[in-house]
């Protein structure tokens, strides 16, 4: 038979090991959700970016045919 302590003891590891593999899975999900949400992100900046080449161009055709417009007045 087991000495008092010695039970308590162990329960109380069991115990801490039970809250530490709960926090680990805790930690997955939020881990999880983090990285879902920063793929989200990126492919928004990409998508941003995208979009403000695309305006960039747009702009500097319309300069250029400003320019040209200028010269042949």
């Amino acid at each position: 038979m087991r000495e008092p302590s010695i039970d308590n003891d162990l329960q109380a590891l069991t115990d801490k090991i039970e809250q530490l593999l709960a926090h680990i899975e805790q930690l997955r999900t939020e881990n999880r959700h983090l990285r879902a949400g920063e793929r989200a992100w990126r492919e928004e900046r990409a998508k941003l970016i995208e979009k403000n080449d695309l305006a960039r161009h747009k702009v500097e055709a319309m300069i250029l045919r400003l320019k040209a417009l200028e010269q042949d007045s």
